[in-house]
């Protein structure tokens, strides 16, 4: 679970956090596994691969989120959506992108080039991001016995 939550985060192919998350919360209550010892690992993944993109972010800068762009056009007007407002708001949007899908993966980009402190930046994200995977966690474990009587 730590590895796909970590290369979601880092915005590479793979299994959906979505997916994976709920069946760790299974895995939690059907192997009597703390959940929260579940959540906490998919909280360091996320806060790793998040870290990963806005350290990219920040010593790449502008040059490598241009290559990014041209790899991946469709992401330019989220891109630029989300630097104006990482630049009036902050703190809030970081929070906010967190839980929208796609966004929560690739905002620690413009965070970076727009060099945004590190401490708010962790702060928000961790947050965001524990609010999204316990969301999910907590569904496949409080979800569990009904889910397990079908398989």
């Amino acid at each position: 679970m730590f590895l796909v939550v970590l290369l979601e985060y880092m915005n590479l192919p793979g299994f959906p956090a979505g997916i994976i998350l709920p069946v760790g919360g299974i895995w939690a209550y059907n192997d009597s596994q703390n959940v929260i010892f579940v959540l906490t690992i998919s909280i360091v993944a996320g806060v790793i691969g998040s870290l990963m993109l806005y350290y990219i972010g920040k010593f790449g800068g502008e040059k490598l989120l241009n290559r990014y762009l041209k790899k991946f056009p469709s992401q330019t007007k989220v891109i630029d959506k989300y630097t104006i407002k990482l630049n009036k708001y902050g703190n809030q949007t970081i929070f906010i992108s967190k839980l929208i899908p796609c966004v929560r993966t690739i905002i620690g980009i413009p965070a970076g080039v727009i060099n945004m402190k590190l401490k708010d930046y962790l702060i928000y994200s961790t947050l965001g991001i524990t609010l999204w995977n316990g969301a999910f966690i907590l569904t496949g474990y409080f979800f569990s016995e009904t889910v397990l009587k079908y398989l």
